[in-house]
């Protein structure tokens, strides 16, 4: 339940009011916060024990999350081995995608909840055998605010943003955006076709955090995969340095 955001209680109260038990709503909402933070931990010691590297993966429903996942698995076959951990509100179809291209693959779903937390992760892990994974992505529920409140004990934070958004996204929605290492804006073959201004959009989010990355890239035609696939081994690499090619 999002006791957090609100966004699975009934009766919301009108902006600018606040009801009688709005302080102890904040206060259960910090309480439920730091549990989940110190859960975070504990999963992403886990994975660093093991040598996986944990992304998760935030952005705007239909951003390309799971595009960018299975061209990824085709991109690195026979270099990496990589598993999934797909949330959404309902249904199992972007588990299935992944696992139609060869990944092992869990789905999370959230029913009323927008977002993913470390409880639900590590829930999901017993069914998955990830000890053997170089990569797990963690493809959280399409949401641009929720997401960015949980750590779900991923090692890196990645935001898409599509160009078939706004480029003001960033100023909507800062905390997602500071909450990231990586921008990934995606979908660029479309560019042509829309008015988006893809220089306002990185500046924007660099405003908001200094020291995010960002690229540029399409599933589609792979414009710009070398530079995603690079900063996978990369990070891969900065966890492991003795493990830094595909599992045996």
């Amino acid at each position: 339940m999002c006791t957090t955001c609100g966004c699975s209680e009934p009766g919301q109260v009108p902006a600018g009011e606040k009801s009688p038990g709005s302080a102890m709503s904040h206060d259960i909402g910090v309480s439920l916060l730091a549990a989940n933070d110190k859960q975070a931990e504990h999963v992403r010691s886990h994975f660093t024990r093991h040598g996986t590297l944990a992304i998760n993966l935030m952005s705007a429903p239909g951003s390309g999350k799971t595009a960018l996942i299975e061209r990824t698995l085709e991109m690195t076959r026979g270099r990496l081995k990589i598993g999934v951990l797909a949330g959404d509100l309902e249904t199992q179809r972007d588990a299935e995608r992944v696992q139609a291209k060869g990944a092992l693959a869990k789905a999370i779903t959230t029913g009323q909840a927008c977002h993913l937390d470390a409880f639900m992760v590590e829930k999901a892990l017993e069914d998955l055998p990830h000890e053997a994974l170089d990569l797990l992505f963690i493809e959280n529920v399409g949401n641009l605010v929720c997401p960015s409140l949980y750590d779900v004990g991923a090692h890196v934070n990645v935001v898409l943003l599509s160009v078939t958004e706004g480029e003001d996204k960033p100023l909507k929605y800062p905390l997602v955006f500071r909450a990231a290492e990586l921008l990934v804006v995606s979908k660029t073959d479309l560019l042509p076709y829309l008015t988006f201004d893809a220089s306002k959009a990185k500046a924007w989010a660099q405003e908001i955090n200094t020291g995010i990355r960002i690229l540029e890239l399409s599933a589609k035609t792979l414009y710009g995969f070398e530079g995603w696939t690079n900063f996978l081994f990369e990070r891969i690499e900065a966890l492991r340095p003795e493990h830094a090619g595909p599992r045996s």
